[in-house]
């Protein structure tokens, strides 16, 4: 039997902007099974980014409900959902989103000494080993190239090892030898830490590394072509 660990049931997504409210996600359901990869695809501006933010608490929904390991993210305060996120999901960014002022090292131990692990400064030299940046630990972002500092962002998200990992277009950066090498480590930390992995991309190639492709138009899925990766 298998184990939902992450459900989205009837969510719509709406937001402020410039020229008034934009409705984003339209009556959204779906379910994430435990240890599965899962591609998001879909044409620029079909909701794909927004879909991952709501199932990592970044941007709340506007009706609906989203259930991750069991909790209702729509029902807790941003707090509430910082702290579940530090807990179980590792999210990687487009952009990296590292800390200027911190070296590698200190960027990938940050996150776990916020959840109290003792050892996380030998935990994240560790993690650095893994993505073959040991040599760069003392390196500042601004000192490393765009593919060194997502294998830096990778590291970071793998370290607290998360039930959940989110990559948001993590090669939209970077050129393709980077970008190969940064998806072969994604796949790699994700099958060690047993994580289940959700990742929008626009590759339709890369999407079929995944176990399963779900395809996003207009801010809504298109179950006939939800499907299985071959």
């Amino acid at each position: 039997m298998t184990d939902t660990i992450l459900s989205i049931a009837n969510t719509n997504l709406s937001l402020d902007g410039n020229a008034g409210r934009v409705d984003i996600l339209h009556d959204v359901s779906l379910d994430v099974v435990a240890g599965e990869t899962l591609g998001l695809i879909g044409p620029s501006g079909s909701g794909k980014s927004s879909l991952l933010m709501l199932m990592g608490g970044l941007e709340q929904a506007t009706s609906g409900t989203i259930t991750a390991l069991g909790h209702d993210l729509t029902a807790m305060n941003e707090d509430q959902l910082a702290r579940f996120r530090r807990d179980n999901m590792g999210v990687v960014f487009q952009s990296f989103h590292l800390i200027p002022t911190m070296t590698a090292l200190e960027n990938v131990a940050t996150p776990l000494e916020l959840a109290g692990v003792k050892d996380a400064f030998d935990r994240a030299e560790a993690e650095l080993q893994a993505v073959g940046l040991a040599d760069r630990a003392d390196h500042y972002p601004n000192q490393m190239s765009g593919g060194e500092q997502q294998r830096v962002a990778l590291a970071r998200a793998s370290a607290p090892r998360p039930r959940i990992l989110l990559a948001d277009e993590p090669t939209g950066n970077l050129d393709a030898t980077n970008g190969d090498a940064i998806i072969d480590l994604l796949f790699g930390l994700r099958e060690k830490h047993g994580a289940t992995l959700i990742m929008v991309t626009h590759s339709g190639e890369l999407a079929k590394r995944c176990d399963r492709i779900i395809r996003l138009r207009d801010g809504r899925v298109e179950p006939e072509l939800a499907q299985a990766a071959e």
